[in-house]
């Protein structure tokens, strides 16, 4: 049986995604209009702290799938020849994927 819906969990991936952005960039923008860091330490301290770490790990997780899925798009929107298309979803997709490790390997492995 096929799919009644194809593409609808990509839809669904990205607008999920983009809504834990605005809340996380809410979260962030929100924190430091009600308590500012005075110093480089209080700012350390607070982006330390295991809430931060997990959520701004989940924000750049996040926001790898959504780009992700926003140029499978639009490699398959304008670029013809499958082969290239091909290449370049590689591409991106190691791209993404390094990026997101060393947000995680900044974020929980060597955080000092």
């Amino acid at each position: 049986m096929k799919n009644a819906f194809p593409g609808l969990g990509a839809w669904l991936l990205q607008r999920v995604t983009a809504v834990y952005m605005l809340l996380f960039v809410g979260f962030v923008l929100a924190h430091f209009v009600v308590g500012p860091s005075n110093s480089y330490q209080a700012w350390r301290g607070w982006v330390m702290g295991s809430t931060v770490r997990i959520s701004g790990a989940l924000f750049f997780i996040a926001m790898a799938a959504h780009a992700w899925v926003g140029l499978r798009d639009v490699f398959a929107d304008y670029v013809c020849p499958p082969a290239l298309r091909g290449a370049l979803l590689v591409v991106c997709t190691l791209g993404l994927a390094a990026l997101s490790a060393w947000v995680i390997h900044i974020l929980w492995i060597r955080p000092g």
